[in-house]
C-alpha cells in the first residue's frame, strides 16, 4: 500500500477508511458507495485509507478481504490504497506541534488516580469527566521516568458546533467533551488523532461516514482547530437496521459482502440496493448506476435509520439479472463457480466446455426470466451439466410412470422425423401429437420436461429441446421409453 498522502487537491476529495478487523460489512459498502458516488458525481477523488493502527486485531487477509469486496462492487478508487499504520511518526510530529502551542500537554495520571476519580464520580452520579492537574501545571514538576500521556486541552466552556449536510447542526457542550488523549504513553497515535492528519493530509474536503462517529466529529473538529487547520465537511449518514428496527445483526442478513456475491447477487444490484438506505430520489427504486452518479447529493441523505430487508435485495437482483447482458450473465455464472464457498462449483466448472457454455448462452433468455439470483440460475440451467443417464428429482420421478413412458417413446419416434429442430417446429410438433393422441398438452409437456431435465421445473420446454440439441434430447428421451 502506498503512503504518499498528498493529491492534486480538487475541489472535492473524499476517502472510505475501514479498520481492517474483519470483512467489507454491509454498513461498510454503504458508506464506500456514498462516498464513490459523490466523487464521481463532482469529478473529485475517492481515496482509501486502511486505518490499521490496531495491530492487535489488523488481519492480512481483512485487508484483502476489504480490497476484493469493493473491487467486486465495482467501486474504484484513485491511487494506492493508503495505510494509516504507517503514517505514524507523521501523526506524532502533529501532537508535538500542539504541545508547542499549547493545545495540548502532558498528562501524568496514573492507572490508580484515573480510577479513584472515576469511582468518585459514580458515587456522586455523575458523568465521569477527566480533570487532570496536569493540565496547567508545569511538566517539570513531574517525577523522572514517570510515564504520561498527551492530551488535547480541550475548550472546557462554550459548545462546539458539528455542521453535518445530513444531521444539521449539532451542539456540544464543552464540559462534556473531556481532555481525550492523543498520545498514549507509548507513543502511538490514537485513533482520534490519526485520523485528523491523515483527513488534513491527504487534503480530504468531506467526512461521509455512519452516524455513529457524530460525536468523534466534535472531538476532531477541537483537533483541527487545536492545529490550526480548516474543518471538513461533516456527512453523518443514518445507521442501517434490520427490518424489525433492531440493530442490524447477522440474523438480519448482515453479512460480509463476500457472502453476498456468493449468494449470487449481481454488484450492481446491491449498489443499487444499498444506496437506497438512507438515500432517496423521489419515488425512484431501480437506478442504474450511471443515473446514481448523475441525481446524488447530500441533501436526498435522510436522518432516519435505514431498514434492511434481503427479501427486497433479493428482488431487485431479479430484475437486474432479467435485464443482464446474456454474456455477461454466463462469464459470472463462471465466477461463481469458481469461489471456494460454492460447493460443486469445482465439478461444474470441469464440464463447462465450449459447447456447454454455449448452450448456456443460448438457454440464457429462458433461464434469466425466472432467477432472483445467479444460484438459483445455475441450478435452472443444472441440465445442461447433467449427464446421461439423468437422476431426477421427487416430483420429476413421479411424472415419469408406465404410461408417461410409453407416451414419450411414441412422441420421440415423430420428432426423430422433423427436419427442422427449433422451439417452434418441436411445440407444433408436440402439439399436433398431444392432438391426435387425445392428450392434454400439459400430459405430455410435463413428463417430457422431466425426461430432459430431471426435474419438474425448467424454462420453456420446447427452448430446453432446442438447447439441449437434437442428438442430446432424443438421446434422453429414448432413456425413458427403453
Amino acid at each position: 500500500m502506498s503512503n504518499s498522502l498528498k493529491t492534486a487537491n480538487p475541489a472535492v476529495v473524499v476517502r472510505f477508511a475501514p479498520s481492517p478487523t474483519g470483512y467489507l460489512h454491509i454498513g461498510g459498502a454503504r458508506t464506500a458507495l456514498f462516498n464513490w458516488l459523490y466523487a464521481r458525481a463532482k469529478g473529485g477523488k475517492f481515496l482509501l485509507r486502511i486505518e490499521d493502527t490496531d495491530r492487535a486485531r489488523h488481519t492480512p487477509e481483512a485487508v484483502t478481504a476489504i480490497i476484493d469486496g469493493l473491487k467486486w462492487l465495482e467501486l474504484d478508487w484513485d491511487g494506492e490504497p493508503f495505510s494509516q499504520f504507517a503514517n505514524a511518526e507523521r501523526h506524532r510530529e502533529a501532537a508535538e506541534a500542539m504541545l508547542a502551542n499549547g493545545t495540548a500537554y502532558k498528562c501524568y495520571l496514573s492507572k490508580d488516580e484515573l480510577d479513584a476519580m472515576r469511582t468518585t464520580a459514580e458515587a456522586e452520579k455523575r458523568r465521569f469527566i477527566i480533570d487532570s492537574p496536569w493540565r496547567d501545571r508545569d511538566p517539570a514538576q513531574a517525577p523522572a521516568n514517570t510515564p504520561f500521556v498527551v492530551r488535547l486541552k480541550s475548550p472546557t466552556d462554550g459548545e462546539t458546533l458539528v455542521a453535518d449536510k445530513a444531521q444539521g447542526d449539532v451542539s456540544f457542550p464543552n464540559a462534556d467533551l473531556d481532555d481525550l488523549i492523543l498520545l498514549r504513553s507509548d507513543g502511538s497515535p490514537t485513533y482520534n488523532l490519526a485520523v485528523v492528519v491523515d483527513d488534513h493530509d491527504m487534503d480530504v474536503t468531506h467526512v461521509v461516514r455512519g452516524v455513529d462517529h457524530l460525536t468523534n466529529a466534535a472531538r476532531q473538529s477541537q483537533i483541527y482547530q487545536a492545529l490550526g487547520w480548516d474543518v471538513p465537511v461533516w456527512v453523518h449518514v443514518p445507521l442501517i437496521h434490520g427490518p424489525d428496527g433492531a440493530k442490524l445483526s447477522k440474523r438480519h442478513g448482515a453479512l460480509g459482502i463476500e457472502a453476498y456475491r456468493a449468494d449470487g447477487f449481481l454488484p450492481e444490484a446491491l449498489r443499487n440496493y444499498l444506496v437506497r438506505l438512507g438515500w432517496s430520489h423521489g419515488d425512484d427504486e431501480i437506478i442504474p448506476t450511471i443515473q446514481l452518479i448523475e441525481w446524488f447529493d447530500f441533501d436526498g441523505v435522510g436522518k432516519s435509520p435505514a431498514r434492511f430487508d434481503v427479501a427486497k435485495l433479493t428482488d431487485l437482483n431479479g430484475h437486474y439479472i432479467r435485464h443482464a447482458d446474456d454474456a455477461e450473465l454466463v462469464r459470472r455464472c463462471r465466477d461463481i463457480m469458481e469461489l471456494p464457498e460454492y460447493e460443486g462449483g469445482v465439478a461444474l466448472l470441469a464440464k463447462l466446455d465450449a459447447g456447454v457454455e454455449e448452450k448456456l448462452l443460448a438457454s440464457m433468455p429462458g433461464l434469466k426470466e425466472r432467477a432472483k439470483t445467479l444460484i438459483a440460475l445455475i441450478d435452472s440451467a443444472a441440465y445442461l451439466f447433467a449427464e446421461r443417464p439423468l437422476t431426477f428429482d421427487k416430483k420429476a420421478d413421479k411424472l415419469l410412470d408406465e404410461t408417461a413412458k410409453a407416451d414419450l417413446k411414441s412422441l420421440s419416434d415423430r420428432l426423430e422425423a422433423l427436419d427442422t429442430w427449433t422451439p417452434e417446429a418441436l411445440e407444433e410438433a408436440v402439439r399436433t401429437f398431444a392432438e391426435e393422441t387425445d392428450l392434454k398438452l400439459g400430459k405430455i409437456a410435463q413428463p417430457l420436461r422431466a425426461a430432459l431435465t430431471g426435474t419438474s421445473v425448467s424454462p420453456p420446454v420446447f427452448d430446453v429441446m432446442a438447447v439441449l440439441g437434437r442428438d442430446e434430447a432424443l438421446a434422453r428421451l429414448k432413456d425413458q421409453s427403453a
